[in-house]
């Protein structure tokens, strides 16, 4: 099971990073239906193929296959975690130690998730759809790597008597990662992510351009693909986000400086290594969004190491919760 959960968890990170790419490259309408393509299965060898089903979708093939190898690493990621639901009620009878509500409520939430991806097409790139498909995606990703932890306990040392006094830095600044996610999700669905192309604010007069209510709205649209909102509503979200990402690098910040002092076991000091090795990479694919005007292998990568300070971050509460 320990074996099966590892490699969930990085086909997590694969469909993680296969959905940025798909997003990024504009590709999470090229397939018109779900969970198939143009009614196939896979994509259609030809546009007069794809015409007979969806004629008033045309078939541009590479977006249609980054969509479908996307579904491809979901729909296999889905089966794995059905595997390791299945595996912990078979174990827990034998093993009542073992973890068994946790691979329970990933199986929930990657059935959500499957339906979370459907409305994405049915409805169009919604954006409140797609930011919650990608919140999924992260959840996901977090519960199995607190599974993995969990069934890894017994390897944790116990004993950091200094980081027990740190619990609510460390919550406080996962739960700041975790809104700075959501608030780059709302980014990305809404096609901000040039809104603003100067640092470390916005161009021009932007502080009487902005529009809050406009911004985390839901505008009435055909499609919302390529985005709905006007510039100044772009600018606001862009904005937010360039905001979150200044107030979580000084929550984390101070929490790497208070950790680092008080941290006294190895495992610990790894941990907050770990996590500030994330967050200045982060800042720096996040500063060469804004400067190379959002390269796409920056952009993807951006997404990935979002993925990964959000799981030091888990991991470092986790310990610190153990110790607790």
């Amino acid at each position: 099971m320990r074996a099966l959960v590892k490699f969930s968890l990085l086909l997590t990170l694969v469909v993680i990073v296969l959905g940025a790419y798909t997003r990024l490259t504009d590709a999470g309408l090229g397939c018109p239906d779900w969970p198939g393509c143009y009614g196939e299965l896979t994509v259609p060898k030809s546009a007069e193929q794809a015409a007979i089903a969806f004629p008033d979708a045309p078939l541009e093939t590479q977006k249609a296959w980054n969509e479908m190898i996307h579904r491809y690493a979901a729909g296999s990621l889905g089966l794995f975690i059905l595997a390791i639901a299945i595996s912990a009620l078979v174990r827990v009878r034998k093993h009542p130690e073992q973890p068994v509500k946790l691979p329970l409520l990933l199986l929930a939430l990657v059935i959500f998730q499957a339906a979370l991806g459907m409305w994405t097409v049915t409805m169009n790139l919604q954006p409140l759809i797609v930011m919650g498909h990608l919140l999924g995606g992260f959840s996901t990703l977090s519960l199995l790597y607190l599974l993995h932890l969990r069934l890894q306990r017994i390897h944790m040392p116990m004993g950091d008597a200094g980081m027990r006094k740190l619990a609510g830095l460390a919550a406080l600044a996962l739960l700041v990662v975790i809104a700075q996610i959501a608030l780059g999700g709302w980014v990305a669905a809404n096609y901000a992510a040039l809104a603003c192309t100067d640092l470390p604010f916005c161009e021009g007069n932007w502080t009487e351009r902005l529009d809050v209510a406009g911004a985390f709205s839901i505008p009435e649209a055909q499609t919302y693909q390529y985005g709905a909102h006007d510039y100044a509503e772009r600018m606001t979200m862009h904005v937010a986000h360039r905001l979150g990402a200044y107030v979580t690098t000084v929550v984390v910040a101070l929490l790497l400086w208070f950790g680092f002092a008080k941290a006294q076991s190895k495992v610990m000091r790894r941990a907050l290594t770990w996590v500030a090795v994330a967050l200045v990479v982060q800042l720096t694919l996040g500063f060469s969004n804004v400067i190379f005007m959002l390269p796409l292998k920056v952009a993807v990568a951006h997404n990935l190491v979002g993925a990964l300070l959000l799981l030091s971050l888990v991991g470092l509460n986790y310990k610190i919760a153990r110790n607790a």
